[in-house]
């Protein structure tokens, strides 16, 4: 199944969110991406929450759209997306607090513990990247 926009309620998603902690920073990561992104949050799938869009295409042939910046508040821990990959942002993220990784993704426990504004500037940076036009084309040539 393609994960695709849909017309469902962010705010409405976000106010069900549980635990607290997560509900809480979730609120906070919207607020956050909006202003980086100056765009508004849309659903993407069931429970990523989305800003902007881009084009991707792989060696592969296979192509669809993602959002340019997206998070998903999950139980264990609020997951930020960094479609440009982790390894684009190390610098900041010795410098953002407590988090774990995965290639594309950023696990954050507690957003009372980060740097909010190294959490910004990853964020800038990795919207810069993405919506510049040839992210989908570089992606292709991996």
């Amino acid at each position: 199944m393609v994960t695709t926009w849909t017309d469902d309620d962010p705010a409405a998603y976000l106010d069900a969110v549980t635990p607290a902690v997560r509900r809480r920073d979730a609120h906070t990561l919207r607020d956050l991406m909006e202003r980086v992104t100056g765009e508004a949050p849309r659903m993407f799938g069931t429970s990523v929450i989305g800003f902007g869009e881009y084009h991707y295409e792989y060696a592969s042939g296979h192509s669809g759209d993602a959002p340019a910046a997206s998070f998903s508040p999950r139980k264990a821990a609020s997951t930020v997306y960094l479609p440009d990959g982790i390894g684009a942002h190390e610098d900041l993220l010795a410098r953002l607090g407590p988090h774990t990784t995965g290639v594309g993704c950023l696990y954050l426990k507690d957003l009372e513990t980060v740097d909010l504004a190294v959490l910004e500037e990853i964020l800038r940076r990795s919207w810069a990247t993405v919506t510049a036009g040839t992210f989908g084309q570089r992606a292709r040539e991996s």
